[in-house]
């Protein structure tokens, strides 16, 4: 009997991951009227929350621990993300909100360690997410609008390099070739 081939879920979450970033580091960087941020919680929800929790859940089913692990968190951050911006977790200061940044800046650089024998596209998206994690939470933490700019300008590259990332594999599936994703820093 031969297993029934499956769909690489990797592309799913790094596109739900991409999407919501772009979206939200776009009012991050100032380039879009706060006014409209609730644009976002939408995408937080199902974009990027439940399509990232789902594309995590199926990366563990494949024994991907690192794919796992990594869609999973950011799956769990989007959904943190909504429920705080909508006020269900009760008062939350900026220090707040710039601690568990920085949290997350602290876990996904660690994670970074993981791509260093991945190829170069997803060492650059890991790369570039805990600078923007940093930025984000220390702006936060400090009340310093020039750094949550610079966070919100990194964001978008994260989002750029992800998008990539994902999207590279899906074209190159679809017209049977390898995705161009850059040799591994470490061999």
């Amino acid at each position: 009997m031969t297993e029934e081939k499956r769909a690489n879920p990797a592309p799913l979450g790094l596109s739900g991951f991409a999407l919501t970033t772009l979206v939200l580091s776009s009012f991050n960087a100032g380039l879009l009227s706060a006014q409209g941020e609730g644009v976002v919680l939408g995408l937080a929800l199902f974009y990027g929350g439940l399509a990232q929790l789902v594309a995590g859940i199926l990366e563990w089913r494949a024994g991907n621990t690192f794919g796992y692990v990594a869609f999973f968190t950011y799956g769990a951050f989007w959904e943190w993300y909504l429920f705080t911006a909508m006020g269900f977790t009760g008062s939350v200061t900026p220090q707040g909100i710039g601690l568990v940044l920085i949290a997350f800046g602290i876990f996904t650089l660690i994670m970074w360690f993981g791509t260093f024998r991945a190829n170069l596209s997803l060492f650059l998206t890991f790369l570039f997410l805990w600078i923007t994690f940093f930025l984000l939470g220390i702006g936060s933490i400090n009340g310093n609008q020039s750094l949550i700019h610079a966070g919100g300008y990194m964001g978008i590259l994260t989002a750029i390099v992800a998008w990539y990332t994902g999207l590279s594999q899906v074209i190159a599936e679809s017209i049977g070739k390898k995705a161009p994703l850059g040799k591994a820093v470490l061999s």
